[in-house]
């Protein structure tokens, strides 16, 4: 068990409309976010790219100027945070992730780590999105580990299913990657593995034992359960406006700082204290 848990702010995911939600999307409405994260206990900030026209901020961007800008104003209201960077793409074009990584450097970046069909159903059986596949060939996670290595960008191998748990510890046994290993067991997505805190000690039976791992728990006040075993299990804690807006006791949140609140108190019924910046950097291997 690492005794100092590791908290993940998701500030604002892909799929959060901010004409719905309350979701960060210019560089000054993510680094008052982040900001709000990092005073409650948040070290690392996962970010997503919007963007940044009127009304364009539900549609997401790759500009690497955007990244940057977003990234400068959260470092600046965020002294010695770590920044983990989406690369999540489906299709055949995603030169413009593998651009924001090679041109910006982030400390950490997203590696989706294989395929899902990504499916949901409503609650008249009918598909809530048309259904679509969240591709992660091995060649593409390929290029996503050599864009990575040129910027010394740790990768942190996104698992959506039990299976793709597995294909890590085969990307390390070919060669593909050699470092340090993170996974983000990510529990909850509906034609993925469910937000059930049972499957947690399988799940580590199935990664590589010497790895950092931690939870990203999607739904409403149900999934907090969840975010008490890891904590409990000795896992890293992750939480944000992209995974949830709900509290354990039903309260819909209005800011990123009321989720990581949530998480330090998990971990401090665990008997964990909360990782500073520069403990966080120490864990992970992250250079300073």
């Amino acid at each position: 068990m690492s005794d100092k848990a590791v908290i993940t702010c998701a500030l604002n995911g892909v799929l959060t409309d901010p004409k719905q939600h309350n979701v960060p999307v210019t560089p000054e409405e993510m680094a008052r976010e982040a900001r709000a994260a990092f005073n409650a206990g948040a070290s690392i900030m996962h970010i997503h790219l919007r963007q940044q026209a009127p009304n364009k901020g539900h549609l997401p961007s790759w500009e690497v100027g955007v990244s940057k800008e977003i990234q400068q104003a959260i470092r600046e209201a965020c002294p010695g945070v770590i920044i983990n960077h989406t690369t999540g793409t489906s299709g055949p074009n995603y030169q413009g992730a593998l651009d924001c990584v090679r041109e910006t450097k982030p400390e950490i970046a997203a590696c989706n780590a294989g395929s899902l069909n990504y499916l949901k159903v409503k609650a008249d059986n009918t598909w809530a999105w048309p259904p679509m596949m969240f591709d992660n060939a091995v060649e593409k996670v390929q290029d996503y580990l050599d864009v990575m290595k040129v910027a010394g960008t740790i990768p942190e191998f996104e698992c959506f299913d039990v299976g793709i748990v597995r294909c890590v510890g085969m990307y390390r046994q070919t060669g593909m990657y050699s470092g340090p290993l993170e996974y983000n067991f990510v529990m909850g997505v509906a034609s993925g593995m469910p937000a059930d805190p049972e499957l947690l000690p399988i799940l580590l039976k199935l990664k590589v034992p010497v790895a950092h791992w931690q939870v990203t728990a999607i739904g409403r006040a149900e999934i907090w359960p969840l975010h008490q075993r890891a904590a409990d299990l000795g896992g890293h804690l992750r939480s944000g406006l992209e995974d949830t807006f709900y509290l354990g006791d039903g309260t819909k949140v209005t800011s990123n700082g009321q989720l990581v609140e949530g998480l330090a108190a998990c971990a401090r019924r665990a008997g964990r204290d909360i990782a500073s910046p520069a403990e966080a950097r120490q864990i992970f291997g992250v250079r300073h």
